[in-house]
């Protein structure tokens, strides 16, 4: 039996969700009312359950997140929620707090948040015993660590392609917290790894001034999909429920092909997920969307993956500048420029940019002239002409159909059978009248029986059983398709609905005895869950506690000597700089952190630099 692999696809809201569908999208997910990872992203159920009906039509799925951490004041709430979302037919809840699983919940699939910081063979395991069917692999996770998991679980296993990525192992970064009283933990991360930081020697001398240390560009393993899904991937995630249509769009294009193409270029042993296929009406291209440029992270090779420059979007390399006027300069460019495009170039490592007024051939005049150098690059981080495109109507899903007509004793029947198997049926009793011209009339009943419209349906076989000698109505033609669609229709999704998932006896999986701030416990039921499977003694979460003294406010597998070339474990042939081989500082508005490296683990921990400080304790279990 084959395997088969899901493009899962985020939706902002309802109208990003339906496109995401038409333009390929095995799966999405969406934000609840409440208590989703993207507190801006929420989406009404009745939202959610239009979203769902119209992505079983393809046997496409919706998974819906809600997961935050929950305080005990909170977490009833959170399961009447899932009930909720069972209720409406949701296929799955990606959940990151462990308290639920002391709910009384319904028998909905669950998937274990990257949240819960997924990334050992160890971590996973115990995700499958205590009952979660999908665990979603931490960002960092590489190939290799990814066919290990494979090889010792069974649990599906989802892991990002596409999109933007938190510098921080996922559920570890309390940074935010830290700072502004805002979690990422509880869906409203201030992003302050995006923000540009001084970096300082212990002898306090500035190395680096104003730069973003601790932004990472964007994700992109466009090139790793047949890897991936040998390793053991079954479900690869485009990451963006913030970001606008053009990139759902766009992305999700661009990934449906790269699946479509790896599926039917010989790989019999995968197969497609849902049903139906898409014709683009644009040329997907990730360059186009935004993004800080692209990395590959941890999937093969360790890298440069930092945007240190800026962190915002750069777009596409365009060309060079190869001559500078007064008001207007020469590109040297294969590509086409408009009015509207916008332009970016880097100016001693920082981002400048400009819109074109008008456009002469290949010499563009900016709305502003900026000083700027021949030879200097040039990045289209605004394609007007491209997302102007996007706008419109760019792609239609489809779902091939046959069809029969035929004559019965009293009037006729129609027969519409799809690819899946699944059929709609009618017989209509009519007046019989003979035509005057025969194939004009048989041509007039295909002409309206095949005439599909917006539906998702498309006619690939027809068949016309009748003698061809009668005349009907088109009135009575399009009766007949709309109820035999309509018939189809029902089917489909009624097919398409989750079966009940049975509860797992989690009892024997096991935890360490002692359990620290990281595993973030905020509630009771949560407490309890942990206990049941072996631990003794569990620290309060950050966000419960408020006691940040001596506790990393980040852990993350970026290193920021690596990146600078200064890695004192793999020297390449490099001679390290002394002045980065003690202790490092980076500095932001008035705030001094210490990088703590573990060579050992090539791990990087951020703390406050005075880890006695802590925050009034606000809660507590």
């Amino acid at each position: 039996m084959s395997q088969k692999l899901e493009l899962l696809a985020p939706a902002k809201n309802y109208e990003q969700g339906r496109e995401a569908i038409n333009h390929g999208a095995d799966a999405l997910y969406i934000g609840a009312p409440s208590y989703g990872a993207r507190m801006s992203a929420g989406n009404s159920l009745e939202d959610i359950e239009s979203l769902v009906k119209y992505a079983h039509l393809f046997h496409s799925k919706v998974y819906v997140t809600v997961n935050t951490l929950l305080y005990d004041d909170e977490i009833e709430q959170a399961a009447r929620l899932i009930h909720q979302l069972y209720n409406i037919g949701v296929d799955a809840v990606l959940i990151q707090d462990m308290g639920l699983l002391q709910c009384n919940l319904p028998p909905i699939e669950l998937h274990a948040s990257t949240q819960t910081h997924n990334a050992t063979v160890e971590r996973v395991h115990f995700l499958e015993q205590v009952g979660f069917r999908r665990v979603v692999l931490a960002r960092e996770t590489s190939l290799e660590q990814i066919r290990q998991i494979r090889q010792h679980t069974q649990v599906e296993l989802e892991s990002f392609v596409q999109g933007a990525l938190c510098v921080c192992y996922s559920g570890q970064c309390y940074l935010s917290e830290y700072l502004t009283h805002r979690s990422g933990n509880r869906g409203c991360c201030t992003q302050p790894c995006r923000s540009a930081y001084d970096l300082y020697n212990e002898q306090g001398k500035l190395l680096r001034q104003g730069e973003h240390l601790l932004s990472l560009r964007d994700f992109s393993a466009a090139q790793h999909i047949e890897a991936m899904a040998e390793a053991g991937i079954v479900s690869f995630k485009i990451e963006g429920r913030l970001k606008d249509m053009g990139y759902v769009k766009n992305v999700t294009a661009y990934y449906r092909q790269l699946l479509d193409n790896f599926i039917g270029g010989g790989h019999s042993m995968y197969s497609h997920s849902s049903s139906g296929h898409c014709s683009f009406y644009f040329v997907p291209d990730l360059e186009k969307t935004f993004n800080r440029g692209f990395t590959d992270y941890f999937l093969e090779h360790r890298q440069p993956m930092a945007s240190i420059a800026t962190q915002k979007s750069i777009g596409k390399l365009v060309g060079t500048v190869s001559e500078v006027m007064r008001d207007s300069f020469v590109v040297d460019s294969e590509y086409t420029f408009v009015p509207g495009d916008g332009l970016c170039y880097f100016v001693k490592n920082e981002l400048q940019g400009f819109l074109i007024n008008r456009v002469d051939g290949k010499k563009l005049f900016p709305n502003n002239m900026p000083t700027i150098a021949k030879g200097t690059v040039l990045y289209r981080n605004n394609d007007f002409a491209f997302e102007k495109l996007l706008q419109g109507k760019t792609a239609v899903r489809k779902i091939d159909v046959k069809m029969k007509f035929a004559e019965c004793p009293d009037g006729c029947s129609l027969l519409v059978e799809d690819v899946d198997g699944y059929s709609g049926m009618i017989s209509s009793v009519c007046e019989k009248v003979l035509a005057h011209n025969v194939e004009h009339a048989k041509e007039q009943v295909k002409r309206q029986l095949t005439k599909m419209g917006d539906t998702c349906f498309q006619v690939i076989s027809y068949e016309d059983l009748t003698e061809g000698r009668y005349f009907f109505t088109s009135a009575f033609l399009n009766g007949l398709r709309r109820e035999v669609v309509q018939q189809l229709v029902c089917k489909r999704i009624a097919s398409a609905q989750p079966l009940p998932v049975e509860t797992i006896d989690n009892g024997m999986a096991r935890v360490d005895a002692r359990l620290d701030y990281r595993y973030n416990v905020v509630n009771h039921r949560a407490d309890k869950f942990y206990r049941m499977h072996g631990a003794k003694e569990i620290e309060s979460g950050i966000e419960l506690s408020q006691q940040f003294a001596g506790k990393a406010l980040m852990t993350t597998k970026y290193c920021l000597r690596f990146e600078l070339g200064q890695c004192l474990r793999h020297k390449n042939n490099v001679t390290v700089d002394k002045e980065y081989q003690g202790n490092l500082y980076l500095k932001n508005n008035k705030k001094t952190f210490s990088l703590c490296f573990d060579c050992v683990n090539c791990q990087m921990q951020v703390f406050a630099k005075d880890r006695n400080t802590n925050h009034h304790k606000t809660k507590s279990l």
